[in-house]
């Protein structure tokens, strides 16, 4: 496995990393526990050295799950979580970057986890009632205090990564994107590369979609994130085939799976970004791990960038309740 520098900071990971939400969150039911241990250590094998964890996800059992599976690891890999809801009785409930919670919140986080520092501390969403500069301000005295090593934002705007950046450096930006995600190249990804800020894509696939695997006739449990989105309603899913179809073709071509090309596609954008796919099976970690190692020629890269821009994707990102999350 190749590694990257997330910006300019000095921070360096394998250029694919491995999102840990879907063990224990969002896509229906749980993995079991000794699973998705046995997974995440099937991914170190793999070279892969950056997971990726947040105190909501769960809540709090994927922080402790990760704990697990890199005890015997820790100095081998790199930890990310993140911290910025509130909890009422273990449920989310809102918003909340309080320093006083950030202090409270990290130090469950390091518990749970199990490690003394946290390597890439993110703030979850932007919380519109505390000013940013007061959350790097927090980071920064955690940094100092040796608990934090690097200050990350998470879906934020050009506005508050300005702000957040010129009190404590920020390392990474957490956003969605993908073929299935453009909408960072028009303002946030030019601004990551003039201020050293590397990019790392969650749900670089489309929440699946871009694996060729999901199509109009696919069902999605009631429990499943992706049966609330209205890009991943019946509808949209067959009219949003095209991109799916394009990415087979040059698969096809290569000699490739579909989400090794989807996942190449993103690496070629920029050294500094490092996507970070999540799955739960052993299979999926292998090929998407693999895609490192493809390379797409020029004009394979270029007829996927304009091909893709023609398509016009079908359905929203999220609905209106959790749109409200996302601050630009």
């Amino acid at each position: 496995m190749i590694t990257r520098e997330l910006g300019t900071s000095g921070l360096e990971v394998s250029a694919i990393g491995f999102g840990c939400m879907g063990l224990s969150h969002a896509y229906g039911s749980d993995v079991p526990e000794q699973d998705g241990i046995d997974l995440i250590q099937a991914a170190v094998d793999l070279g892969v050295t950056f997971f990726d964890t947040a105190q909501v996800y769960g809540p709090f059992v994927n922080e402790e799950l990760l704990g697990k599976a890199i005890a015997g690891v820790r100095d081998q890999v790199v930890i990310a979580t993140k911290f910025g809801f509130s909890f009422d009785g273990g449920t989310r409930s809102g918003l909340d970057s309080s320093p006083d919670h950030i202090r409270s919140t990290v130090e469950e986080s390091l518990r749970r986890l199990n490690v003394e520092r946290i390597d890439l501390l993110y703030q979850h969403r932007v919380d519109p009632e505390v000013p940013i500069e007061d959350v790097a301000g927090t980071v920064k005295e955690l940094i100092d205090a040796g608990k934090v090593a690097h200050f990350g934002l998470s879906e934020a705007g050009v506005d508050v990564i300005r702000r957040a950046h010129a009190v404590q450096p920020v390392t990474a930006l957490q956003s969605e994107y993908s073929l299935f995600w453009r909408e960072p190249e028009a303002e946030i990804l030019p601004t990551l590369l003039e201020l050293g800020i590397g990019l790392v894509p969650f749900s670089p696939l489309g929440k699946g979609f871009l694996t060729g695997t999901i199509d109009s006739s696919t069902s999605f449990a009631d429990d499943d994130l992706r049966s609330r989105l209205p890009r991943f309603t019946e509808e949209a899913r067959r009219a949003n085939q095209d991109l799916v179809d394009l990415l087979s073709v040059v698969a096809s071509r290569l000699d490739a799976a579909p989400a090794q090309v989807a996942l190449a596609w993103i690496l070629a954008q920029h050294p500094s970004i490092v996507p970070i796919p999540g799955t739960t099976k052993r299979h999926r970690l292998q090929e998407n791990t693999a895609s490192a190692a493809v390379t797409l020629p020029e004009e394979d890269l270029a007829e996927i960038t304009a091909a893709a821009a023609t398509i016009d994707l079908t359905g929203d990102r999220y609905p209106a309740a959790m749109q409200q999350w996302i601050n630009r």
